[in-house]
């Protein structure tokens, strides 16, 4: 027994003498195994894009197909027109989360404390507005997001109200309270508009009296994140995302569900892939919705049951964007892929800026990168290591990049031949 004991004792020394063994960190500076920026590509099929278009407007996120420009003109290689700041910057406690929006010859924008500006097109302020409420402190909630229609401009915030304001003078029309937080992007179509709330109820709300037409509800989840995903609306259905990882289908006219889709898988091995949110938008495609979450998992759905399609191993942020049958998107850990989208595989795969600091010990915040979006035959990637970068569709090759002061904070949007993002200082950028 004695030895026995001896012997235990004496292989708990060993153990804990290698537990304070000092960590070897060698010497020599750290290689990625696939370099930053480098294409890799199972193959690079031709790609049939769409002709660009001289679109005017530029009034929701691309989830609806009905608004989406497929490929909006824009110059192969634009430079900045001018700059305006349109409010607070981004802090530890608030973010930019809402897209600009272009309509009737402005550019809307919220910063990171819930003020909305209108600027020319020219770069000129022309109205803004505060909608902290009176009872509340500015910096206390940060905006969900923006859309245009039925001649209004409607946003969400996150003092939990849906608001619709006059685009000529930025004054209240009507306010909806949500007795949650509004972190979801509205979309509009005819004469409702459409909105998730606390990342689990779907609302439909008349656009011209701010009443509730009807609501559905989501599992409730604690597990997610602060996405400005938009309901993407058909003529016959609207489907909402919500925070559980559940993608609804429902009539849009009468509320009624039509099916339900629970998108809970995840990428193996990374913590932060708990988080199951639906971040990536739902898009719709004819008679199909590409939906992909914060965790690794992205679905092409049909419409009319529901069911799946396809299932691929890649998140998004943002929503993907649909073009001459491939899928673009920016992966939830920083790559920029284009996808087959007839079953979900990969044609090539481009490594993107990962973490801000590259010291082994301090990879603790990674860059965030904005879009693709489709403009003058090129894929637009803008991101907060200061670059806008440009990229050809086909091959996924680096075409062109210039500086974005401060970093992008929103996904950029095209409109008139203008390339408009806001960084993370809420400044507003024109290029041309």
């Amino acid at each position: 027994m004695t030895r026995k004991i001896w012997m235990l004792a004496a292989g708990a020394a060993v153990f804990l003498a290698a537990c304070q063994e000092k960590e070897v960190v060698l010497v020599g500076e750290r290689e990625d195994l696939i370099p930053l920026g480098e294409v890799t590509s199972n193959e690079s099929p031709a790609i049939r894009l769409p002709a660009q278009s001289q679109n005017a407007s530029w009034t929701h996120r691309i989830g609806t197909q009905k608004y989406r420009t497929e490929n909006a003109a824009l110059s192969t290689r634009p430079n900045l027109i001018w700059s305006s700041g349109v409010g607070k910057g981004e802090s530890r406690k608030n973010r930019i989360t809402a897209d600009p929006i272009v309509a009737d010859g402005r550019v809307f924008t919220v910063d990171a404390e819930a003020t909305v500006t209108a600027t020319s097109t020219a770069g000129q302020l022309l109205w803004s507005r505060d909608l902290t409420p009176v009872h509340d402190k500015a910096g206390q909630a940060s905006t969900g997001g923006l859309a245009y229609g039925d001649g209004k401009v409607f946003v969400t915030t996150g003092f939990g109200s849906l608001r619709a304001l006059d685009p000529a003078t930025g004054a209240d029309l009507w306010e909806q309270k949500f007795q949650a937080v509004g972190s979801g992007t509205p979309t509009v179509y005819d004469d409702l508009v459409y909105a998730v709330s606390g990342d689990a109820t779907g609302w439909a709300i008349e656009t011209a009296t701010g009443k509730v037409a009807w609501q559905l509800v989501s599992i409730p989840t604690v597990q997610n994140v602060q996405s400005p995903a938009a309901p993407a609306v058909t003529d016959r259905l609207v489907i909402f995302p919500y925070g559980s990882g559940e993608i609804q289908g429902a009539f849009r006219r009468g509320g009624v569900s039509r099916w339900t889709v629970g998108l809970s898988d995840a990428r193996q091995g990374r913590a932060v892939n708990t988080v199951g949110d639906i971040s990536g938008d739902p898009v719709v495609v004819g008679n199909t919705a590409y939906v992909a979450n914060h965790s690794g998992r992205m679905a092409s759905i049909d419409l009319e049951t529901g069911t799946r399609n396809w299932t691929s191993e890649h998140g998004a942020l943002s929503p993907v964007f649909p073009a001459g049958g491939s899928l673009f998107l920016v992966s939830e850990i920083n790559e920029l892929l284009r996808l087959d989208a007839s079953d979900g595989t990969r044609i090539w795969s481009v490594t993107l800026p990962q973490f801000v600091k590259d010291k082994p010990r301090k990879q603790t915040e990674v860059h965030a990168h904005y879009g693709p979006i489709l403009a003058g035959g090129q894929l637009v990637v803008a991101s907060s290591d200061e670059r806008i970068r440009f990229y050809d569709p086909q091959s996924g090759a680096l075409t062109y990049s210039i500086e974005l002061p401060h970093g992008a904070a929103t996904n950029p949007v095209v409109a008139g031949g203008v390339l408009y993002v806001v960084n993370r200082k809420g400044e507003l950028y024109a290029f041309r």
